[in-house]
């Protein structure tokens, strides 16, 4: 699909605009506010999302966005940008690694491309329906017959119980 390589360099240069922003706010005093949900948030994911949902609607102007912090612009288009500009704010407010960009597209609500970019490691991770790559090489998961014998990360040890559902459900 010719749109989807075009859509591909787009996220990146997305992710490398968002990586700028990110590293020059990286371990430095902020000021952090909380949001309804009483979640965190700082300049540095508010002016990585702007940049973002600026830069989407200059060159995508049919274009929709889903944005973690500045909510959704043209709900029903038929290409919708979905922007997470920190995830793991916590961890980066505490000057910690364990956070990234998330970036997807869908077609019609369905996913086909997206992406998870860490600026301070220099990793940009890409993936459609088809493929992935790290840093330009093609990556897939290892193959296993066996529960037993998979990987499960997460930083999120509070809510390990629903991650625990999930694994229930896995045959």
């Amino acid at each position: 699909m010719e749109d989807l390589r075009e859509f591909k360099v787009f996220a990146k240069n997305l992710a490398d605009l968002s990586g700028k922003i990110i590293k020059g706010h990286f371990r430095n005093r902020m000021t952090v506010e909380r949001k309804e949900d009483d979640s965190p948030v700082t300049v540095a994911d508010k002016n990585t999302e702007e940049i973002m949902r600026n830069t989407i609607m200059r060159v995508y102007p049919n274009h929709g966005i889903i944005g973690e912090e500045f909510g959704v612009h043209k709900e029903n288009a038929e290409y919708k940008w979905i922007l997470d500009p920190i995830d793991g704010t916590k961890s980066f407010i505490c000057g910690a690694i364990s956070f990234g960009t998330l970036i997807a597209l869908t077609k019609n609500d369905q996913p086909i491309l997206g992406v998870f970019n860490h600026p301070i490691l220099n990793e940009f991770l890409i993936g459609d329906n088809e493929s992935a790559s790290l840093n330009g090489m093609r990556i897939k998961t290892r193959q296993t017959t066996s529960l037993s014998e998979s990987v499960l990360l997460t930083t999120d040890y509070l809510d390990i119980k629903s991650t625990r559902m999930l694994i229930s459900l896995i045959p």
